[in-house]
């Protein structure tokens, strides 16, 4: 029933063969393992990326602080009793990090023209309807970029520019018109880290007599 191998050359053959094959699936075992753990390290890499980049788009993002509009009344080409410029001073949101507003955007959803901004000029006269500018609130800020917690730096928009879809002031005879009583502008304020910050511009009902007014 059972074959005894009593030659000592036969014996040492198959002591052989076994030990070849224990090592090739010992080697088999070692590539399988190697590759699995270069598969795991290149996933934790992957996620840890993605997990940051995820966490930046949440938290990397601006506080709107405040928003007031310019009321013309000194402009002959564009109409007296609208606003002409919004501006809206912005902050860092908490546990965000810098954010460099000159790689901002900022869209513009207005009553008649719907387009997107990016940093122009500091001269807010000299924006078009492409363009914001970017300027310090205080002789410490700096004019584009949120360092920390205490900066503030307002974005300027030409409403007239951008609602007439025009850069230019040609016109003659109040032509252009600014943002009248009661319109609204929804503003969308992306970071350079793709965090997005909402923004509803509301114009008072009533612009009589007034040269700011609180949006």
């Amino acid at each position: 029933m059972f074959e005894f191998i009593t030659d000592e050359e036969e014996r040492g053959q198959v002591g052989i063969g076994t030990l070849i094959v224990f090592i090739a699936m010992v080697l088999v075992a070692a590539i399988a393992a190697g590759v699995l753990i270069n598969t795991a390290g290149f996933l934790q890499t992957k996620s840890e990326a993605t997990g940051q980049e995820a966490s930046a788009q949440v938290s990397n993002r601006v506080t709107v602080v405040n928003a007031y509009g310019s009321v013309n009344d000194a402009n002959d080409s564009v109409k007296n009793g609208t606003v002409h410029f919004v501006n809206v001073t912005v902050m860092r949101a908490a546990g965000s990090e810098n954010i460099n507003l000159s790689e901002a955007t900022i869209q513009w959803i207005g009553p008649n023209q719907a387009t997107t901004l990016v940093n122009g000029p500091n001269n807010a006269d000299q924006t078009s309807n492409e363009q914001f500018a970017t300027i310090g609130v205080t002789d410490d800020d700096q004019d584009q970029v949120l360092s920390d917690k205490d900066t503030r730096i307002k974005l300027v928009m030409n409403a007239t520019a951008i609602k007439n879809d025009d850069g230019s002031f040609s016109g003659t005879g109040n032509s252009l018109t600014g943002l009248m009583e009661g319109e609204n502008v929804k503003l969308t304020i992306t970071t350079q880290y793709g965090a997005s910050t909402d923004y509803w511009v509301s114009v008072p009902e009533s612009l009589m007599d007034k040269q700011a007014v609180k949006l």
